[in-house]
C-alpha cells in the first residue's frame, strides 16, 4: 500500500511530517518511541488501514523528518502538546477524534494529551509496552544506547545494523537494511548517525531519582482521568513494564483491556509485529464511533 507525505503545524508552529496511509471514517495516529521515526510504524499501519482507516504515522518533534525546535523543549508535555495540535487538525479534516497507537515515548504524549492536554480530544489510546511507572534501569539502557554514537556516528549503515545487533541480540539481524537508512541521516562527513535531534537525548540525561519521582507521578494523574476505551500492550520480556507496572496501571484505568504478547520485549511492533498489529485490530473492532457532520 502507498503512502501520501503530509505536514501538520505543532503546538510552537514547528512542522511535523507524517505519513498517510488508507482512507476511512476514523483516523488512527501513530506515535513511534524515542530515537525512532514513523517508519517503525510501516508494516503496522498498512495493516490497520487494510481495515478502513487513514492511518497517520508521524515524526515526533526532533525526530525523523520532523522540524528540530530551536527552543530545545523536548519534555513529555511538550510532545503532548504536539499531539493534541495534530489530532485538532485531524478531526477537523475527518470530523472523527482520532485513535492514537503510541509507543513508549508515544504512549506517553498520548497519556499526557488525553488526561492532560486536551482531554476529550482522542476517541481511544493505546499504550504500547508504556505506563506511568516503568523500570528506570531500562530506561538508562535505553538512553546509554541512544548516546553511546551519538556524535561518532558510523561508518556504513552495516556498522549501524552491527550495534543494533549487539544491543538487541534475541532479534535476528535483518538482511534487507533499507528499513534502517531511514533512521539514518548521512552527514557532510561522511558519517551516519541518528535521525533525532541530539537535544532530544540531553534533556533526558542525568535526571535524578527524585525528578524522575516527579514525572512519573505526572504520568499518574494523567492517566487516573483517562475515560475512553485503553488498551496496553506489553512485550512478556520487555525491559521497562513488569507485571507489578501493569497491575498499578490497571488500577489507575480499570475499564482499560490488557495484552502480553509472548517472545517479545519493549520493541513490541519490531519483535512481534503480527501479533501486535492483530491486537490493535481488534481493538478498533469494538470501538463504536460518532462520526461528526461536516
Amino acid at each position: 500500500m502507498s503512502s501520501t507525505r503530509v505536514e501538520f503545524q505543532g503546538a510552537e508552529t514547528n512542522k511535523l511530517v507524517a505519513d498517510l496511509y488508507g482512507e476511512g471514517q476514523l483516523p488512527v495516529v501513530m506515535l513511534h518511541g524515542g530515537g525512532q521515526t514513523r517508519h517503525s510504524w510501516d508494516a503496522a499501519s498498512e495493516r490497520i488501514a487494510g481495515l478502513g482507516h487513514p492511518v497517520y504515522s508521524l515524526d515526533q518533534r526532533g525526530h525523523g523528518e520532523s522540524s528540530w525546535v530551536e527552543s530545545g523543549n523536548y519534555a513529555f508535555t511538550d510532545f503532548a502538546k504536539d499531539l493534541a495540535a495534530v489530532t485538532r487538525q485531524i478531526q477537523e479534516k475527518h470530523h472523527a477524534k482520532p485513535v492514537v497507537v503510541g509507543a513508549s515515548l508515544g504512549g506517553f504524549a498520548g497519556m499526557l494529551s488525553e488526561g492532560q492536554e486536551n482531554p476529550g480530544g482522542l476517541t481511544a489510546l493505546v499504550l504500547v509496552d508504556i505506563t506511568p511507572r516503568i523500570d528506570l534501569g531500562g530506561v538508562s539502557k535505553i538512553i546509554g544506547f541512544m548516546g553511546d554514537r551519538v556524535e561518532e556516528g558510523f561508518a556504513s549503515v552495516e556498522e549501524a545494523a552491527d550495534a543494533i545487533a549487539k544491543y538487541l541480540p534475541n532479534r535476528a539481524r535483518p538482511k534487507d537494511l533499507s528499513g534502517l537508512s531511514k533512521n539514518l541521516r548521512l552527514h557532510d562527513d561522511g558519517r551516519y548517525r541518528w535521525h533525532w535531534d541530539p537535544a532530544f537525548l540531553k534533556s533526558k540525561q542525568g535526571q535524578t531519582p527524585k525528578e524522575a519521582a516527579v514525572t512519573q507521578e505526572g504520568f499518574v494523574t494523567a492517566a487516573s482521568k483517562l475515560a475512553l476505551p485503553v488498551l496496553l500492550i506489553r512485550g512478556q520480556n520487555s525491559e521497562l513494564v513488569s507485571m507489578e507496572h501493569v497491575r498499578e496501571f490497571q488500577a489507575l484505568v480499570p475499564h482499560a483491556q490488557f495484552s502480553d504478547v509472548r517472545d517479545a520485549g519493549h520493541m513490541v511492533a519490531g519483535d512481534k509485529n503480527d501479533v501486535f498489529a492483530s491486537a490493535v485490530e481488534n481493538f478498533l473492532l469494538t470501538l463504536k464511533v460518532k462520526v461528526e457532520p461536516v
